[in-house]
C-alpha cells in the first residue's frame, strides 16, 4: 500500500489573522467577470477551437455581457496569435469590452504580444512568472532574488513598450504555481505597481487551479495577499 507519509506538504497558509471574510455577512458589491474560456478552456478541448470558432465564440461572450474576455497566449502559437490579429482588425471588440492576454515574463514572449496587441483600443495584459520552490530549485535552478528579478525585467519592459506604443493597457501578475511562500506575492506585485507608477491600475491574481492547500483556505491567502499588496504597492488583488 503506498506510503502517504514520504510527502510533505506542498503549500504554504498565512500567519493567523487572515480569517475576517469569513465574518462578512453578503457581497456588497458586483464582482469583475472575465471569461477565460477562450484561453483556459480551450486548453481542456481534445481538438482545440479553430480560428473561425473561436471568432464565433468571441462574439457569442459578448452577446453574453461580459466586459473582460481572456483571448488567449498570443506568443503561444499562430491561431492565438492570429485568432488576436483578426479581432482588433475586424474590429470585432466593443468600445466597452477589454480583452486580456496572457504572456510569460520574457523578453521576446512579451514582445510578441505586444506585436499582436497594436490597434487594441485597451487591454489587460497578464503576466507570470513561476516562483513556487519546487519551479525554482527543480527547473531553473536559481535564488529566490534571481527568480524575483524576472519579475522586475519583465515589469520593466512592459513599462518601456507600454510607453513606446501608447497603449492603453491594464496590468496584472501572478507568481505562477503552487507552493508559494508568504511575501512572494507582496514583492512580485511591488515590481509590478512600480513598472507603471501609482497612477496606474494593477491586479495580483492567485490561481486557484494551482493551489495545493484546501479550497477553503484560499480565501484565507485573499485576504492576506490583500492585506500585503495594498499595503506595499496598491495593487489590486483578485482571484483565477
Amino acid at each position: 500500500m503506498m506510503n502517504c507519509k514520504k510527502y510533505t506538504r506542498q503549500y504554504f497558509m498565512p500567519p493567523a489573522g487572515y480569517t475576517s471574510w469569513a465574518d462578512k455577512e453578503y457581497v456588497d458589491h458586483a464582482p469583475i467577470w472575465c471569461s477565460v474560456d477562450l484561453r483556459d478552456g480551450n486548453q481542456a478541448l481534445v481538438v482545440p477551437m479553430s480560428l473561425e470558432q473561436k471568432l464565433d465564440f468571441f462574439k457569442l461572450l459578448v452577446q453574453i455581457g461580459f466586459k473582460e474576455i481572456e483571448v488567449g497566449f498570443p506568443a503561444a502559437s499562430d491561431t492565438e496569435y492570429q485568432f488576436l490579429r483578426a479581432l482588433i482588425e475586424r474590429n470585432m471588440i466593443p468600445d466597452d469590452v477589454t480583452i486580456q492576454v496572457l504572456t510569460q515574463a520574457r523578453e521576446h514572449i512579451i514582445r510578441k504580444t505586444f506585436d499582436a496587441l497594436q490597434g487594441a483600443k485597451q487591454a489587460v495584459v497578464h503576466v507570470y512568472n513561476s516562483t513556487s520552490v519546487a519551479q525554482r530549485e527543480q527547473v531553473f535552478g536559481k535564488s529566490k532574488e534571481e527568480i524575483l528579478q524576472i519579475a522586475v525585467d519583465g515589469a520593466k519592459l512592459l513599462k518601456d513598450l507600454t510607453e513606446e506604443t501608447g497603449g492603453n493597457y491594464r496590468f496584472e501578475y501572478s507568481p505562477d504555481r503552487a507552493g508559494i511562500r508568504p511575501g512572494s506575492m507582496q514583492r512580485g506585485a511591488g515590481c509590478m505597481a512600480a513598472c507603471g507608477g501609482p497612477e496606474s491600475h494593477h491586479q495580483s491574481a492567485q490561481h486557484g487551479t494551482a493551489f495545493h492547500a484546501p479550497c477553503v483556505r484560499q480565501p484565507d491567502r485573499i485576504y492576506e495577499q490583500k492585506s500585503e499588496i495594498q499595503g506595499e504597492c496598491g495593487a489590486v488583488p483578485s482571484s483565477a
